[in-house]
């Protein structure tokens, strides 16, 4: 598994000592992270940082003073893409851990019961900060097709459309009510806005996005 550059691994737990080992941990196998005694001081961090370009995960106690981690989950769910982007691994104690199995079913990544292994957690970390940059490529891939789908004319919408149903360009041409040689030029101008070479490709890439 190729090691995630520029990722931030973040801690939230009320016990000093842990955000110290935990930390201590993480700088030992060059991972960079960030400590917050409370849910409520990452809550307003996250709410003023821009939208995340680079991998993140969150190392979250379940039980803490003030807000607990479980209700600190149940707000990152409220917010578009936020466990996505920052895929949840619950530090839990042996009570906890029934909690922590219905939370991973609820959308956490994972939990590691305390005390638990450096290398298991590590590794778990690692492979959360791996979804993280996953989501991230493939949502800035999204992004950059509807940016391109919104540089198409309607006319090559039109077009675009029929060519991807396998509609071969003289029925374009008769449904559209235009030349066949209009079809083409409509059809090249598709394929290098949506940086294609095919009707194939276009329509997996489509397809994969969900636009089609």
């Amino acid at each position: 598994m190729e090691p995630v550059t520029n990722a931030t691994v973040y801690i939230v737990d009320d016990d000093a000592d842990v955000r110290d080992a935990l930390a201590w941990l993480l700088r030992s196998r060059r991972l960079y992270s960030e400590s917050f005694a409370c849910a409520e001081d990452f809550l307003a961090m996250l709410g003023e940082q821009p939208v995340p370009r680079h991998p993140q995960c969150l190392l979250l106690d379940v039980r803490m003073t003030g807000m607990s981690g479980l209700s600190l989950f149940a707000q990152l769910k409220q917010m578009e893409g936020v466990i996505e982007t920052v895929p949840v691994i619950f530090l839990t104690g042996h009570a906890d851990v029934p909690t922590a199995v219905q939370t991973v079913k609820q959308g956490a990544f994972d939990f590691c019961e305390k005390p638990f292994s450096d290398n298991v957690l590590v590794d778990r970390i690692e492979q959360a900060l791996q979804q993280s940059a996953q989501y991230l490529e493939e949502t800035a891939l999204r992004h950059a097709l509807l940016n391109r789908l919104a540089d198409l004319t309607e006319r090559e919408r039109g077009v675009m459309t029929l060519v991807v149903e396998g509609v071969p360009n003289k029925l374009i041409a008769d449904q559209l009510d235009i030349s066949v040689r209009t079809v083409e030029v409509h059809r090249a101008r598709v394929f290098d806005k949506m940086q294609v070479k095919s009707a194939v490709e276009l329509a997996n890439v489509l397809r994969a996005h969900g636009q089609l």
